[in-house]
């Protein structure tokens, strides 16, 4: 399991670029980027070497964080995979990248794709001093063209990218990704209704494939949430005080809401309930709602059954239940 913090080199890239660099400066770039992103915009809006540190100072740690924990829900479910292969699909600055070379030892050759080039300079910049990623290829231009031409690779993983294209451009890409993925693809979405829906229109797609599901589900069914409720899970991250600075904030965490999906070639040999919402811990028992592959349920473990209790005392929001595999 790996840590949702960047890494110390990443962190020393980032911090060696802050040098001379206004962080009142950062902070309004930040913000402006950040307001067309919630509008439906996409990267279009970063044209400058400027925009780009703005962006990558602000966003890369938490966009880190749930890739970081989506890699670790594959590897829980998936122990054995051992990818030597990566292509970081919208790759941007290179987070993914960066979570995959910590999540995965084994990884030895880097396939970032992304449309845009500011971003792409940032991305080698940062990884220029970098032991596993210094040798890595970065493809600027349309992502999904780059996509059909390159070599498939045993993972491919696409972070907050298919919300920028539209419904067909996403059935298309999705369907790329897929070809192009030898062992497993993971795709991560903001953990809001409308990134929920997106992955589960890609879910289906996929399934209908011949994809299997690691994780978050224990299945390939339908998912058994209905509306208002929705599928997402939260990671907690702490804040630098550059950070804080450029995001105007001042507690020193932020908790990144985020929804992934986990596919695979073959059908997992391991399968878990998925804690979908915070426990809650009474003094009686703590009561859990769980995807298990006979739907949602409200499991309820009693104080009095000890070793249950001290395990189900370690849940988290996200968590895999492993007990019962």
């Amino acid at each position: 399991m790996i840590s949702p913090t960047l890494p110390a080199e990443l962190k020393a890239a980032l911090d060696g670029k802050l040098q001379g660099f206004s962080r009142t400066d950062a902070a309004q770039r930040s913000q402006k980027i950040s307001t067309t992103y919630r509008a439906g915009g996409g990267s279009g809006t970063i044209k400058s070497d400027a925009d780009a540190l703005a962006y990558a100072l602000a966003r890369m740690p938490a966009t880190y964080a749930a890739v970081a924990a989506s890699l670790n829900a594959l590897t829980e479910i998936v122990p054995d995979l051992a990818p030597e292969t990566l292509l970081d699909v919208g790759a941007g600055p290179g987070t993914a990248s960066w979570a995959a070379a910590e999540a995965f030892s084994s990884l030895q050759d880097f396939t970032l794709l992304d449309a845009n080039a500011t971003l792409s300079r940032l991305a080698l910049d940062l990884a220029r001093d970098s032991t596993r990623l210094a040798d890595c290829r970065y493809l600027p231009g349309d992502a999904g063209a780059n996509l059909a031409e390159v070599s498939p690779a045993d993972l491919v993983v696409a972070s907050y990218v298919i919300g920028e294209l539209r419904e067909g451009d996403r059935r298309k890409l999705a369907e790329t990704m897929w070809a192009k993925a030898r062992h497993a693809l993971v795709v991560i979405e903001p953990g809001t209704p409308a990134g929920y829906a997106r992955i589960l229109a890609l879910r289906q797609q996929l399934i209908a494939a011949g994809a299997y599901v690691a994780a978050p589900c224990p299945h390939e069914k339908p998912c058994p949430l209905a509306a208002p409720d929705w599928c997402h899970f939260s990671q907690r991250l702490p804040r630098s005080q550059a950070h804080r600075q450029i995001k105007g904030a001042e507690v020193p965490f932020e908790d990144e809401r985020y929804i992934y999906v986990a596919l695979t070639r073959t059908p997992p040999a391991t399968r878990a309930a998925r804690v979908l919402a915070p426990p809650e811990v009474g003094k009686a028992e703590i009561t859990a709602k769980l995807c298990s592959e006979q739907g949602v349920e409200l499991a309820k473990v009693p104080r009095r059954d000890k070793a249950a209790y001290a395990s189900a005392r370690r849940w988290r929001w996200g968590d895999a239940d492993l007990s019962e595999s």
